[in-house]
């Protein structure tokens, strides 16, 4: 039996709803119910060693949306649903979408509320439509509301002082940073390819106002691998994140950085996924919970992955270290690509990608 603080705790809350399936295009697609099917899947097979809870979705109200999206926003949304169509060319809307959508940040937000009160440390939510580019006013990239942006929000209404989001899905997050930008209470963190869709996240780009120094971009050429990553936040985004100690830890999680995925051009594997998990929660500092010091608690939204059999394997490795790792356990995370191991060196092209990055945030952050 795994170990915990309080032995009636689940080892993890688990976020689903049948309506997230039932955003569907009429036309083939790649942001598809199929993705949620493979995740589902591959956790039946894990559950009875797993312990743990589902957590039913709600919608979101009007009100927790209005944090992050604007009011003429909402009635696009509004005037959408029960109807088909696109907003662009690349995000579709079905007569359930938008349902589905508010479901889903609403289901960020009830996983959100189960992390502020510390009654779980660790939460996974199997969220569809995903949300990272959607902006407070549009639609894009697939997404139609910001459920990390959204759940942020409702942590810091409950009384949190200092949220973090990190966003690992291989496209930048240009909805969360556009929401945070002036925001210090909010660090946003991404990991992406660049050039990529949606062609923001420069390294230069750190936020504005009182939020400056509090938007992290580190880009990354193709072809990074594990060791690119796992440097990525050994040198940059772990110091960031022990320095800023934040009170509760989302993560956009996208498994499009997949050597398998269709839409970009990086070279994760499962394992990766695992490994990167197990290095940001080891930077994350204790935090005084009653009598005790805990780590933050953790919530994983899920965003993109395409190869459905890297996505259901990438979300199975990731969860499985989480536990480990939520639990006080070592993961003892293996690299699966031995044609690049975490310790080879990295390429001129990549160790350019993290010396930008770190030369845009010394002036805000310890790194050397």
């Amino acid at each position: 039996m795994l170990h915990s603080h309080n032995v009636m705790q689940p080892a993890f809350v688990l976020v689903d709803d049948v309506l997230f399936d039932m955003h569907r295009s009429d036309a083939a697609h790649p942001e598809r119910p199929e993705r949620l099917h493979a995740i589902r899947q591959a956790l039946s097979m894990m559950s009875p060693q797993l312990p743990s809870e589902t957590l039913p979705a709600r919608d979101a109200t009007h009100d927790e949306l209005l944090r992050v999206h604007t009011e003429s926003y909402m009635t696009t949304l509004d005037q959408a649903a029960g109807l088909k169509g696109h907003f662009d060319a690349d995000t579709y809307y079905s007569h359930d979408s938008v349902a589905a959508a508010r479901r889903a940040a609403g289901g960020a937000v009830a996983l959100c509320e189960r992390l502020v009160r510390r009654d779980t440390k660790l939460g996974f939510a199997l969220l569809r439509p995903p949300g990272h580019h959607a902006t407070s006013e549009q639609a894009m990239g697939f997404c139609l509301l910001n459920n990390a942006a959204v759940a942020a929000a409702h942590a810091r209404a409950l009384g949190l002082g200092r949220v973090a989001i990190v966003d690992w899905d291989v496209h930048h997050g240009n909805g969360t940073e556009e929401i945070f930008y002036e925001d210090p209470h909010v660090l946003y963190v991404s990991l992406h390819q660049s050039p990529c869709y949606p062609g923001t996240g420069a390294a230069s780009d750190v936020g504005s106002g009182d939020g400056l120094g509090y938007t992290v971009n580190v880009p990354l050429s193709a072809s990074a691998d594990t060791a690119v990553y796992l440097a990525a936040v050994e040198r940059i985004i772990g110091p960031i994140l022990n320095q800023y100690a934040p009170d509760l830890l989302l993560i956009s999680a996208g498994f499009d950085a997949h050597v398998r995925d269709p839409l970009a051009e990086m070279k994760l594997e499962d394992q990766s996924y695992a490994a990167l998990f197990e290095s940001l929660f080891r930077a994350l500092p204790e935090r005084p919970v009653g009598d005790a010091l805990l780590p933050p608690g953790v919530g994983v939204l899920l965003e993109g992955g395409y190869d459905l059999a890297a996505l259901a394997g990438s979300f199975q490795a990731t969860l499985e270290t989480a536990v480990a790792c939520s639990d006080g356990r070592p993961a003892a995370v293996a690299d699966e690509n031995p044609r690049t191991p975490p310790t080879a060196p990295l390429t001129r092209v990549h160790e350019a990608d993290l010396e930008r990055a770190q030369a845009s945030l010394r002036r805000f952050w310890r790194l050397d």
